[in-house]
């Protein structure tokens, strides 16, 4: 693992390299007030206690934060919420350029849940050397309209479904950033995701608890954010890559802005991510 950590860095420019030491120190303060409850053993169940991840009050917040971004008026926006410092998840930048340099400069991303562009603007300045960059989102329907009207360019596109944006693009990268924990069903997600045969899968802001099996809770986001709670997976590490069959894990990283934190007094939990790439 050493020796594929520093053949990868050497893909870089330095400039990213120097990130990697400082982003545990980036995180934000106020995800501190999101909070995870319960042990439940359905997902109904979970669900029947939460307003729902399809809340309109969500996309607003969304949208209001990534126009600001987008208009120039924020630097950077994550979850709904506006920073005046980028943070960077470094080793989704060393799988996208990795990939980008292994087919000849172009890099097409299929950004599995990726809200209205949160990591295509977050990541933008590091990608304008790609030779040809598509960034490709599938989301809920309304994030979709919301997208196309207010956010889609010649480069960031955005679709309702998988089949329908593989129609236009080959991917040579999944991205799948704080998606699978938020899935009814993320095992039969990703048996569909690895039929696709795309050359590398990164996975980043992935929830994994210390305990033999997951564990299902509800994570409720405080008013000052924009006020929701949903259903919320923690994974076994082991199970889930396991699910990832004909891929190999490049590199394992912590998040670069969740904190690890105890769960319901009982179970250790952190955020992780891997770069796989198809064998």
């Amino acid at each position: 693992m050493a020796k594929i950590k520093e053949f990868l860095k050497k893909l870089i420019p330095p400039i990213i390299l120097s990130l990697f030491g400082t982003s545990k120190t980036n995180k934000a303060k106020n995800e501190e007030s999101v909070t995870w409850s319960g042990d439940y053993l359905f997902w109904g169940d979970a669900k029947s206690v939460c307003t729902g991840y399809d809340d309109s009050n969500i996309l607003e917040h969304c949208k209001a934060a990534l126009l600001k971004v987008k208009n120039g008026e924020a630097i950077y926006e994550r979850d709904s919420v506006v920073f005046d410092k980028i943070q960077y998840s470094c080793w989704l930048l060393v799988g996208l350029q990795k990939a980008a340099l292994e087919n000849d400069g172009r890099l097409y991303v299929l950004d599995f849940g990726g809200s209205l562009g949160s990591s295509y603007y977050q990541n933008q300045a590091f990608l304008n050397s790609v030779k040809d960059l598509r960034w490709c989102i599938i989301e809920q329907s309304k994030f979709v309209d919301c997208g196309k009207a207010y956010f889609e360019n010649e480069q960031l596109r955005f679709y309702h479904t998988i089949e329908e944006c593989m129609k236009n693009f080959k991917p040579n990268v999944l991205l799948l950033s704080s998606v699978l924990q938020y899935l009814e069903k993320p095992y039969q997600w990703i048996e569909k995701f690895v039929l696709l045969k795309i050359p590398y899968i990164i996975i980043d802001r992935t929830s994994f608890a210390d305990v033999g099996s997951e564990m299902l809770t509800v994570q409720n986001v405080p008013e000052q954010i924009y006020g929701a709670s949903y259903p919320c997976w923690f994974f076994n590490e082991r199970k889930l890559l396991e699910k990832f069959k004909g891929y190999t894990s490049l590199a394992s990283f912590e998040s670069y802005c969740d904190h690890s934190l105890v769960i319901n007094s009982l179970f250790h939990a952190n955020w992780k991510g891997h770069v796989l790439k198809l064998n």
